[in-house]
This record gives C-alpha cells, sequence and structure tokens, in this order.
C-alpha cells in the first residue's frame, strides 16, 4: 500500500507539470505581446512593444538536453516577468528578433 505512494504522487506531479507547461500562450499583436499562463490561477499580460528595453533567449544545460529555448522579455517595470518558455531554438531567435524590432520601431518616437 505504502510502496504505491511515491508512484501515485510522481505521475500526480507529472500531469500537474504538464497541464502547466501546456497552458503558456503568446500573440504578437498589433501594438503589444499578450502573454497567458496558468491552469490553476491564470495570468494574463500585456507588454507593449515600447516598453520593451531587452530581449533576451535563455537556454540553460536542461533546456538544450530538450532542444528548448525561453524568451526573456526586460521592461523598466520591477513586477514584469514576461517570459516564453518551451520554444524551439529557431523560433525563439526569430520572436527576439521580430520583437526588438518592433520595440525598436515604437521608442523611435519616445
Amino acid at each position: 500500500m505504502f510502496a504505491l505512494l511515491p508512484v501515485t504522487l510522481t505521475g500526480w506531479g507529472w500531469w500537474l507539470v504538464g497541464r502547466n507547461w501546456a497552458s503558456w500562450r503568446f500573440a504578437e499583436r498589433e501594438d503589444d505581446l499578450l502573454l497567458t499562463r496558468g491552469y490553476w490561477w491564470r495570468r494574463q499580460l500585456v507588454v507593449p512593444y515600447g516598453r520593451m528595453q531587452a530581449v533576451d533567449v535563455k537556454a540553460g544545460p536542461l533546456d538544450r538536453a530538450f532542444g528548448i529555448a525561453s524568451v526573456q522579455l526586460h521592461t523598466a517595470s520591477l513586477f514584469s516577468d514576461a517570459r516564453i518558455p518551451g520554444l524551439l531554438p529557431a523560433e525563439a531567435a526569430r520572436l527576439r528578433d521580430a520583437l526588438a524590432e518592433r520595440g525598436e520601431a515604437r521608442q523611435a518616437g519616445l
């Protein structure tokens, strides 16, 4: 009976991680980037292109082992946790370049 407890907890944890991972979404809109995440507690974040200061592509050792990367957006806000995980490296590089280009175009008018 107690031998099944670790197996059950591991399976349940794996299911939760998968559901949370699948809940990440993003949409490149005309004036901003919309990020949505969370399975139990939904969070939406809108980042105007003109507010972006830097766009990074990150891939740690575990990410590289699975062939994925993350795009991290830096804004002037301390509370902006704008990142998009789980992208293929080529898609992450394309998204970084597109967001940087749109950010520069929007900041030119400031």
